[in-house]
C-alpha cells in the first residue's frame, strides 16, 4: 500500500472507465445527500429563523447517530429483508427501504416552520440521520464488495468516485437550494429535495448488486463456532457470528496493539475539518455573504474543485501510494484552515472566498481519498459492512458528535476580553486557527503507524 504503483500514467487514467465505478459513483450521490438536508440547509434556515449560534451546533448532535452506526452494522451484513431482498439483493435491499423512509420525513419537514416547532423538525432531521447512518452502512459495503481483495489497486479509484458522488449528492442540490432559498422559502426548496430523493431511489434501482463470497465467508465462520464454541444452539451461533466476529476478526487480523493503534488514529485525523465544516455556514452569513453567494461559491464552484482535485489526488494516491497521500494531505488540511482565518479578518470579499473555496476543497479532497482508501484497505471480506462502520464511524466521531460543540467553541472564544483589544485576531480567525493545531496529532501518529501499515500492506500481497 505505501509503494508506488507498477502502472503507467495513462493506465491509471484507463482504470477509470470500469463501469463498477460508476455504480459507486450514482450511490455516492445518495450517501452525501442527506447530509445536506439535515447539515448546510438545516444550518441556513435555522439562522434565518433567528437561533442562536450556540443552538444551530447543538443541533447537530443528531449527527451522533454516524459515530454509532457501527452498533447496528452487523445486522446489514446479515439480515435478508424479505421481498426486497429477493429483487434486489443485500446491499441494494437495505439501501431502498432506508431511501423510502428518507423521502417521507423530508416531505413531513417541508410543511414543518422549526421556528415555531423546532422539536418536530429535529425529530424528523434525526430519523433521516438513522436511514441516512444506516444507508451509509450498505453504501460502503456495495463498494467494497465490488471489488476483489486481489484488486486492491482499485481502492483509490473507488474511493474517488465515491468522494466525487458524495459532494455530487451534497453541493449541486445545495446549489439549487441556497440560491433560490429567498425566493420560494426554505419549506419550498425541501418539497424540492423530496424530489431529489426520487431521484436516488432510480438510482438504487439501476445500479447492479455486486458479486460477493460473503455468504461462504459467514458460512465458513458459522462453522468455526459451530465446531469449537456453539455446539448446536442456532441461535447463540447466529448472534456470535453476527456480533462479534466481525470485530474479533478485525483485532486478530491486526494484533490488538496494532488495531487499537488504527483506531486512535481514524478518530483523530479529521476532528479540525469536522469544527470547521459544521461552522462554515454560520460564518458565511455572519461574514456578510448572501444565500446566493454561499450557494455559489460554497455549493456550485465547490462542487467542480472538488471533482477535479479528487480525480487529480486518487490518481496521485495511485502512483504514490496512501501513506504519503494521508501525511501529505493531512498537512495540507490544517493549512488550508488558515485561509478562514484570513477571511474573517479581511470581510465579504469574494475573491478570497473563491480562493478559500478553491485551496479548501483541493486539500480535504486530496485527504479524504487517501483516508476512504485507507479505511477499505484494513476492512476484511466476510462482513465488510460491519467493519467498514467500525472504522468510518470512528472517523466521523468528530465530525458528528464533537463538531456539536463548535457554535459553543466560536461563543466561549468571543468571551475572551483580551481579544477585544487585538486588532489583528479575531474570535472567528482564532477558531480557525484552533481548527488547524487540532490536526497535529494525527499527523505524528501517521509518520509512528508507517512500519505498521507496510507490514499490513506486505502480509495482504503475501496472499
Amino acid at each position: 500500500m505505501s509503494k508506488a504503483s507498477t502502472l503507467s500514467w495513462r493506465e491509471t487514467l484507463e482504470s477509470y472507465l470500469d463501469r463498477r465505478l460508476l455504480w459507486v459513483f450514482m450511490l455516492g450521490c445518495a450517501s452525501g445527500f442527506p447530509w445536506l438536508l439535515i447539515g448546510s440547509n438545516m444550518s441556513g434556515w435555522l439562522k434565518d429563523a433567528g437561533l442562536t449560534r450556540t443552538a444551530i451546533g447543538l443541533f447537530g448532535s443528531i449527527f451522533v447517530v454516524y459515530a454509532i452506526n457501527w452498533m447496528w452494522a452487523p445486522l446489514i451484513d446479515r439480515v435478508k429483508l424479505p421481498y426486497l431482498y429477493k429483487r434486489l439483493g443485500q446491499r441494494r435491499s437495505w439501501i431502498f427501504l432506508m431511501q423510502l423512509v428518507m423521502l417521507v420525513c423530508t416531505l413531513a419537514i417541508a410543511n414543518t416552520d422549526p421556528s415555531f416547532n423546532l422539536w418536530l423538525t429535529s425529530m424528523l432531521a434525526l430519523t433521516i440521520a438513522v436511514v441516512s447512518a444506516t444507508q451509509d452502512i450498505a453504501i460502503d459495503a456495495f463498494r467494497i464488495d465490488s471489488f476483489g481483495e486481489q484488486e486492491k489497486s482499485k481502492l483509490p479509484q473507488a474511493a474517488a468516485m465515491a468522494v466525487i458522488g458524495w459532494w455530487t449528492g451534497y453541493s449541486l442540490p445545495g446549489y439549487f437550494a441556497f440560491i433560490n432559498a429567498d425566493s420560494i422559502g426554505w419549506n419550498g426548496v425541501y418539497y424540492g429535495m423530496a424530489a431529489f430523493v426520487g431521484l436516488l431511489i432510480l438510482f438504487t434501482l439501476f445500479v447492479g448488486e455486486p458479486e460477493s463470497k460473503r455468504d461462504e465467508l459467514q458460512a465458513e465462520a458459522e462453522q468455526r463456532y459451530n465446531t469449537s464454541k456453539m455446539g448446536k444452539n442456532r441461535i447463540a451461533l447466529w448472534f456470535t457470528v453476527t456480533l462479534v466476529e466481525p470485530f474479533a476478526e478485525f483485532f486478530r487480523r491486526n494484533g490488538v496493539q496494532v488495531a487499537l493503534t488504527l483506531l486512535l488514529f481514524v478518530f483523530l485525523f479529521k476532528i479540525g475539518e469536522a469544527f470547521l465544516g459544521r461552522m462554515s455556514i454560520v460564518f458565511y452569513k455572519e461574514v456578510g455573504f448572501s444565500n446566493e453567494d454561499i450557494g455559489y461559491y460554497s455549493k456550485l464552484i465547490g462542487w467542480g474543485a472538488t471533482v477535479v482535485f479528487t480525480l487529480i489526488g486518487s490518481a496521485i494516491n495511485v502512483k504514490f501510494g496512501v501513506v504519503k497521500g494521508l501525511l501529505i494531505g493531512g498537512l495540507a488540511m490544517a493549512s488550508s484552515n488558515l485561509m478562514f482565518a484570513i477571511m474573517a479578518q479581511v470581510g465579504p470579499n469574494k475573491d478570497l472566498f473563491l480562493a478559500t473555496i478553491l485551496v479548501d476543497n483541493f486539500t480535504s479532497a486530496f485527504a479524504t481519498i487517501a483516508f476512504v482508501s485507507f479505511l477499505t484497505f484494513l476492512t476484511g471480506r466476510a462482513f465488510s459492512a460491519t467493519q467498514y462502520a467500525l472504522l468510518a464511524s470512528l472517523g466521523n466521531l468528530g465530525r458528528t458528535t464533537l463538531s456539536s460543540f463548535s457554535g459553543s467553541m466560536v461563543d466561549w472564544i468571543e468571551g475572551f476580553e483580551w481579544l477585544h483589544h487585538v486588532s489583528w485576531l479575531n474570535p472567528w480567525s482564532l477558531f480557525f486557527i484552533l481548527t488547524t493545531l487540532m490536526v497535529i496529532p494525527s499527523l505524528a501518529m501517521i509518520v509512528g503507524l508507517r512500519k505498521h501499515f507496510q507490514r499490513l500492506s506486505d502480509a495482504q500481497n503475501s496472499h
